[in-house]
């Protein structure tokens, strides 16, 4: 492949601080609420933000793939509910990407791909280096284009099946030329038979 990998591991940055943060919060809740019912709450509470905030964002980091091919693109994600998708290069029709001030400090960003066909847009996040990813997609949608004009004008160049070469010194007759009339009985002339002798 030209290009493969994994999502950045600066997606995780947020996952991180909201982890540490909800369990410096949910320990310091907890110690000073006396009431059981209300521990449990908080607990509840802290269950629910590490779900959604730290354990969703790390399971989608570790099971996206990506892989840019001279070819197609290919991306592949979830653990369970697998999911692929696959776009050809010669239907690729615009390429952007885009990332905030943290994603642009960590050096990582999302891929936006616009395709020509009935699946629209390809969106890929927490991609390292996106904007060399860009350029790197834009070179092989060029090659690709360029191999395909090859490949076609060399089938049109091909002379259909069965036919032979003429033979050395043969010389096209100038346009307008008919052949001669055939005389009848074919090629060969009339044909006569010798009447039976007595």
């Amino acid at each position: 492949c030209a290009t493969c990998g994994d999502t950045d591991e600066a997606s995780l940055v947020v996952p991180i601080v909201v982890f540490l943060l909800t369990i410096g919060v949910g320990v310091y809740l907890m110690a000073k609420w006396d009431n059981s019912a209300g521990r449990w709450f908080i607990l509840a509470v802290m269950v629910l933000l590490l779900i959604f905030w730290v354990v969703r964002p790390f399971v989608f980091w570790w099971s996206t793939q990506y892989v840019f091919t001279d070819h197609r693109i290919i991306v592949r994600t979830g653990v369970i509910a697998r999911k692929g998708r696959d776009m050809p290069l010669s239907r690729v029709n615009d390429v952007s990407f885009e990332h905030s001030a943290i994603e642009r400090f960590l050096n990582c960003g999302t891929l936006l791909v616009e395709s020509a066909g009935t699946q629209g847009q390809l969106r890929i996040q927490s991609v390292p280096d996106v904007e060399q990813i860009q350029r790197e997609i834009y070179r092989l949608h060029d090659e690709d284009d360029e191999r395909r004009r090859r490949q076609y004008s060399g089938q049109a160049q091909q002379p259909p099946q069965g036919y032979q070469q003429p033979p050395q010194g043969y010389q096209q007759p100038p346009q307008g030329y008919q052949p001669p009339p055939v005389a009848p009985g074919g090629p060969q002339g009339p044909q006569f038979q010798v009447p039976p002798q007595d």
